[in-house]
């Protein structure tokens, strides 16, 4: 325990840096990361390692493992994502942190949302501002604050940054982890509520595509030898949403269904693509297998055959004891600062949820305060710049100091007598 810690004066580094961090976050939006953009990724990458090696810790660039997706056609195929950015600091450290963020957006290459607006002195509209490249600015200032204090020796630290979070990390899962196995708790740079208030539990997610295929014929001349494959799968889409409400805070999302074509054919194809939220983790099963009912059905009509994709890729995310100890231990920093820190449960989802996984508390809100994210409307608060890499620099150092438990040391002891 550091006895009389004048955190203050850590934190003074932070005071006179809103300029600076809003041009850069105004030059990383102008940086186009969307998901599928592996050039844009790329520049993207290129920033964000100049960046944080500032922090002089060796940058790493990880390839992440290729995705698997649907095509329209119906066709299953491997499709590249962009690299991950890693850095380690003092592993051996009493306090080990894992810091995540994702330098991919919703909004590819020829989306219209490509420029910036200021809304007025305080809120900058543009593309990732909030979510998440003003949350990756939170991070790397909050880490720049750390290494000027007298305490950055008791704090190690792996940073890592995926460039697929908004297509669900399939690429980069296996890292975090990876990652959260060397760690105590973890910090992800998502972006708070404009008010403020974070995300505590959250549910999880997993994204479908049911592939149905039928016989194409002569919509006039011989109906009767077609087999209709977009009927079928209105027939699945009915049923499947029909099980929302199903298990309690369980939902599902239709969102697109491919195939078809001219009046005079009968389809052959057609690809129904779905979300589900679910809030306990065997809600998944249940969905499961209620979907491949549906498609068992498909499959026992003559001349149809159905297969269904995709799964379950983020779990669900509980507000357990250790993850409430560590809000708790966020509040009481929060107060030093004048901050009110509040959280309440979503429907969303991000890394955290695969992070809270792998058995360490994780706070997944400690990005800007912003809103309307996946929008064009979407915007970052600039006072929360400062604001936020405070709140994070103020927790980690008041942990490294002993004025905060270490809100995963527990768990990180029973981890290792486990391994023993």
């Amino acid at each position: 325990m550091t006895e009389n810690h004048d955190y203050q004066t850590d934190l003074s580094f932070l005071d006179d840096k809103r300029a600076a961090m809003t041009e850069t976050l105004r030059a990383w939006c102008a940086i186009n990361s969307g998901s599928g953009n592996l050039d844009g990724l790329a520049a993207m990458h290129a920033a964000l390692g100049e960046a944080f090696g500032a922090l002089e810790a060796a940058v790493e660039t990880v390839a992440s493992r290729n995705h698997e997706i649907v095509t329209p056609a119906g066709e299953k195929i491997e499709q590249p994502v962009g690299d991950m950015l890693r850095l380690v600091k003092r592993p051996q450290a009493p306090v080990r942190v894992l810091l995540s963020g994702h330098m991919d957006t919703v909004f590819p290459a020829d989306h219209p949302f490509q420029g910036e607006r200021f809304l007025d002195d305080d809120t900058l509209n543009a593309p990732g501002a909030a979510d998440m490249k003003g949350g990756l600015l939170v991070m790397l200032y909050a880490l720049q604050a750390i290494e000027a204090s007298p305490l950055a020796d008791r704090i190690g630290y792996e940073v890592l940054i995926n460039a697929d979070e908004e297509i669900g990390s399939h690429g980069s899962a296996h890292m975090l982890t990876q990652a959260a196995a060397r760690a105590q708790f973890a910090c992800v740079y998502e972006p708070a509520l404009a008010d403020g208030t974070l995300a505590g539990a959250r549910k999880g997610s997993g994204n479908f595509a049911a592939v149905i295929r039928g016989k194409s014929a002569h919509a006039g001349r011989e109906h009767h030898l077609g087999r209709n494959a977009l009927a079928a799968a209105a027939d699945f889409v009915s049923g499947i949403d029909k099980l929302s409400g199903g298990r309690d805070g369980l939902t599902v999302n239709v969102a697109r269904i491919d195939g078809g074509g001219p009046n005079n054919v009968v389809p052959d194809l057609a690809v129904v693509r779905f979300n589900v939220r679910v809030e306990q983790p065997e809600d998944s099963e249940w969905l499961t297998k209620k979907a491949d009912a549906l498609i068992n059905d498909i499959n026992a009509r003559e001349g149809y055959s159905a297969e269904l994709n995709g799964g379950f890729t983020r779990p669900p995310k509980p507000m357990t004891p250790p993850l409430e100890k560590f809000f708790l231990a966020l509040r009481a920093a929060g107060e030093d600062l004048g901050l009110a820190i509040d959280w309440k449960p979503t429907g969303g989802c991000c890394d955290g949820n695969n992070i809270a996984a792998a058995g360490i508390p994780v706070i997944d809100t400690l990005g800007v305060r912003g809103a309307n994210i996946h929008s064009a409307q979407e915007y970052a608060k600039l006072d929360s710049l400062v604001e936020r890499a405070k709140l994070s620099a103020l927790l980690l150092l008041k942990i490294a100091g002993g004025d905060i438990a270490n809100p995963g040391a527990a768990t990180s002891q029973a981890a290792t007598e486990a391994a023993s």
